[in-house]
C-alpha cells in the first residue's frame, strides 16, 4: 500500500527545479497553475458537453488532480513538512470544526 509519505518521497525524486529545498514559490506557483487547469477542464466541460462527464474527460481531470499532488507534496518538502503530518493535520481539524458544529460558514479559526 503506498502512503503519502512514500509518495512524497518518490514525488521528490522527480522534482527538478532551481533552488530546490529553498524555493517554496516555484510550487506554490505551480500549485496554483495545476489547480487552474482542473477548474479550467471542468468549466469547458461544462461549457461544451452541457456538464456530463465522458470517461476520457474524467481520465484527464484525474490526471490534473494528480498533478496537484505532485505540486502539494513538494510545498510540504519545502516547508520540511511531511504529506502525511499536514494529511493528519488537516483532519483533525475537520473533526473538531465537525464536532463544534462549524463545518459550514467562513475564517480558518472557527
Amino acid at each position: 500500500m503506498l502512503t503519502l509519505n512514500d509518495y512524497q518521497q518518490a514525488a521528490g525524486r522527480t522534482a527538478a527545479y532551481p533552488n530546490r529545498g529553498n524555493n517554496l514559490v516555484y510550487p506554490v506557483l505551480g500549485l496554483a497553475s495545476e489547480a487552474g487547469e482542473v477548474a479550467g477542464k471542468l468549466k469547458k466541460i461544462i461549457r461544451d458537453a452541457d456538464g456530463k462527464l465522458s470517461n476520457e474527460q474524467r481520465e484527464r481531470l484525474l490526471a490534473e488532480v494528480g498533478d496537484v499532488l505532485w505540486y502539494v507534496a513538494a510545498v510540504c518538502a519545502e516547508l520540511d513538512a511531511s504529506l502525511e503530518s499536514v494529511a493528519r493535520a488537516n483532519l483533525e481539524k475537520l473533526a473538531s470544526r465537525a464536532e463544534r458544529q462549524a463545518i459550514g460558514g467562513d475564517g480558518d479559526e472557527r
